[in-house]
């Protein structure tokens, strides 16, 4: 187990800078980062994410299907809500087809 004063390493720290470069209203799943980082895979970011992720905005990072991250539903939908995130109709899951973003701004 980390220190609790630990920092991010490396990975953890290309995990956040893409988690914060998604811009409002778009998302990227866990294998999507872990994709665009070339590095690890959606276990990997999910537990960057759970353990770093609070300072950056991260109802943004998704599981594949569109659902939001266990646990915080509910505050993620009033933030898709709030950014106009494409949702599918009649499910509380982002429509992935029409808000994953690339990352194609960022690179």
């Amino acid at each position: 187990m980390a220190r609790p004063d630990a920092h991010p390493d490396d990975y953890a720290e290309r995990v956040l800078d893409i988690a914060e470069a998604i811009p409002p209203g778009r998302v990227m799943s866990y294998g999507d980062i872990a994709e665009y980082v070339g590095e690890g895979g959606p276990r990997q970011v999910g537990a960057v994410m759970s353990r770093w992720g609070g300072g950056v905005p991260w109802w943004r990072v998704i599981r594949s299907d569109g659902t939001p991250p266990p646990g915080h539903e509910v505050r993620a939908r009033e933030q898709y809500a709030a950014e106009a995130t494409p949702m599918r109709p009649g499910a509380d899951r982002v429509d992935m087809r029409r808000a994953r973003w690339t990352g194609e701004a960022h690179r």
